[in-house]
């Protein structure tokens, strides 16, 4: 009864004109509203040209529909893993295991060449969100869970599975080809969502961020992969950036708090420094250049 009348109060904030109007209002709200934007547009931007591959076989019309379709999912899943997230995300235990696998994301990035580490890391990662499930009061979560983690150990053992027969659509029809790309956008939002719980716990905050971030991706999706092909680091900044989140979240759950305006800078920093590097590195390789010549 609790965790329904939890889930109640949770989600009445998105109705309520009071709570919108407060975030709206509040400039600080507004630095992780960008910030969120922004973590989005980094970590999704090759996920919109993925889904329209996924339609291109589709006529131009029904392309548009089917893509305008899937972002009414994209967003209605947000609705509701803000709200059952935000509600969830106050347990200790639940803030333990979105921080290990936020963890489990950035070290896949920065060990995906060592295939034996990066399980070794899975394994270990998913054991230690097994061992968070013992503190959750809830038996349905406790279930689901149990089962979510199954699944991921299975898939970190499981040989072969060619991840790119999950965009091959070829042959399908409008509805089945709008359930895959509903399908699509669900599996590329749990990154996000989940990393957007680090940031905040406001159900308005979460949403406008996920809502302008998706709506952003879709619209500037090559905007941002030509940024990341200009200067490769960004692509890096994004796993750092879910590094720096999960340890936020690690410390939310030790009871220490920081503040928006700590990450919003931390945020800034971290780009200002991808910029240094680049500068650094294409400098460096001017100088290589010019030696070579000079040899030669």
């Amino acid at each position: 009864m609790e965790f329904l009348n939890g889930l109640i109060e949770t989600y009445s904030s998105f109705f309520s004109w009071e709570v919108l109007q407060g975030v709206l209002t509040n400039p600080a709200n507004w630095t992780i509203i960008l910030s969120l934007v922004i973590l989005e547009g980094l970590l999704s931007a090759d996920n919109a040209l993925v889904l329209a591959v996924m339609v291109n076989h589709l006529p131009e019309k029904q392309k548009k529909r089917a893509l305008f379709y899937g972002l009414l999912g994209a967003y209605l899943f947000r609705f509701l893993a803000i709200g059952l997230g935000v509600f969830l995300v106050k347990m200790t235990a639940i803030k333990v295991m979105g921080a290990l696998y936020l963890l489990k994301i950035a070290a896949d990035h920065f060990f995906g060449d060592n295939e034996k580490a990066q399980k070794a890391i899975d394994v270990l990662l998913y054991l230690g969100m097994a061992a968070c499930l013992y503190f959750i009061p809830i038996p349905v979560v406790q279930i689901l869970g149990g089962l979510l983690i199954v699944w991921l150990l299975y898939r970190v053992f499981k040989s072969g599975g060619d991840e790119e027969k999950e965009t091959e659509n070829k042959g399908k029809g409008f509805w089945k080809t709008v359930l895959a790309v509903e399908m699509m956008d669900i599996a590329f939002s749990i990154d996000s969502v989940l990393a957007a719980f680090g940031v905040s716990n406001q159900v308005w905050v979460l949403f406008l961020g996920g809502i302008l971030g998706v709506l952003m991706m879709r619209g500037v999706a090559q905007i941002f992969l030509k940024l990341i092909e200009r200067i490769p680091e960004f692509e890096t900044t994004a796993f750092v950036l879910i590094a720096l989140i999960s340890v936020k979240m690690f410390l939310g759950a030790a009871g220490l708090h920081i503040e928006s305006y700590l990450f919003f800078g931390v945020l800034v920093l971290t780009f200002l420094g991808t910029f240094i590097v680049h500068k650094m590195k294409k400098g460096k390789h001017g100088e290589q250049e010019v030696s070579k010549e000079n040899v030669a």
